[in-house]
């Protein structure tokens, strides 16, 4: 009989293991699609569902400039076609930007800051990120595939221009984006970097987010959605890590961040900055200022301060 009663017992333990793993796999899996995968049965293009909750519905789109342009396309490594605006520079010279959108939004989020290169010389290219826009893929990365893809994007100037002394400029995920692009093997045209309002590591912002959204404790979520993460994306959601990539940083990095930011504290941007292992970096903090909004609130301050760091890395 107590043989009986010991074996119920595990049986019974075993059952609720079971029950719990699989409620977490569900979750965990849910949470991935939820965060991280665009589209609905209406729209094949529309952002994950996360950005309902994050995204301000009343920012309007810039105009397109003026600029002449025309549309380029790479391939990515894993096979995806992705799409990307070229503005043609108003004046003779080498000097490129890359402008790297930020999460659940596209190339045409960022035309108002290629106004503002193109009128300082710059040639602009606007890419759609894997996931976003025209740019093929059902899963974003936070940055880490991104990352791999601006490898592309850097020898597609070079192959226009091999003489090119180029900028990666990018704004909340993308400025996770563009550090994780700085610590990959670029060529020597690779001049500077901008990361405006960055996070530390997706893993951690999202481990904010999953507390104050769904009041969830990150164990063993958190644990889950990384696996299911790598699982659906090919990415981990821990491998999105700017502040593992910053010490190994090849180039000069700009760093700019709000003190009001309620998205990714602006905490983030002192441990990326002092992580950094950038041959020379400089700080911008924005007061009172929140998420991804540096530039709006102050457009000539703004520039004049990107401008100062970037043309000293472009000649």
């Amino acid at each position: 009989m107590k043989k009986v009663f010991v074996s119920t017992g595990l049986l019974c333990v075993l059952v609720f293991g079971f029950l719990v793993l699989a409620a977490g796999w569900f979750v965990g899996g849910y949470f991935v699609d939820f965060a991280l995968k665009r589209g609905t049965a209406e729209n094949p293009q529309d952002p994950p569902l996360a950005c309902v909750n994050i995204l301000d519905p009343n920012v309007r789109l810039p105009a397109k400039p003026k600029a002449d342009s025309e549309v380029w396309q790479v391939s990515s490594e894993d096979g995806l076609r992705l799409d990307g605006t070229y503005f043609h520079r108003q004046r003779p010279g080498h000097r490129w930007v890359i402008l790297v959108h930020g999460y659940g939004r596209n190339q045409k989020n960022t035309w108002d800051y290629a106004e503002a290169y193109l009128a300082h010389g710059y040639a602009v290219v606007t890419p759609d990120l894997r996931a976003a826009g025209d740019s093929e893929g059902i899963y974003m990365t936070m940055g880490v595939k991104e990352g791999q893809d601006m490898q592309k994007w850097v020898a597609r100037i070079v192959q226009e221009d091999p003489e090119a002394r180029i900028v990666l400029h990018g704004i909340s995920m993308g400025a996770a984006t563009v550090m994780l692009a700085s610590a990959l093997p670029m060529p020597d045209n690779l001049s500077a970097v901008v990361e405006d309002c960055g996070y530390t590591s997706a893993y951690d912002m999202f481990t904010i987010q999953l507390a104050q959204l769904f009041h969830l404790p990150a164990f063993p979520i958190m644990d889950i959605v990384d696996i299911m993460s790598r699982q659906k994306t090919g990415a981990a959601m821990s491998e999105a890590s700017p502040l593992q990539a910053v010490p190994h940083t090849r180039v000069p990095m700009l760093f700019i961040h709000g003190d009001a930011d309620r998205l990714v504290p602006y905490e983030m941007m002192k441990q990326l900055y002092d992580a950094s292992g950038a041959p020379a970096k400089e700080q911008l903090t924005v007061p009172g200022v929140g998420h991804a909004s540096a530039m709006a609130a102050d457009p000539v301050v703004y520039f004049q301060r990107v401008f100062d760091f970037t043309d000293a890395y472009t000649r």
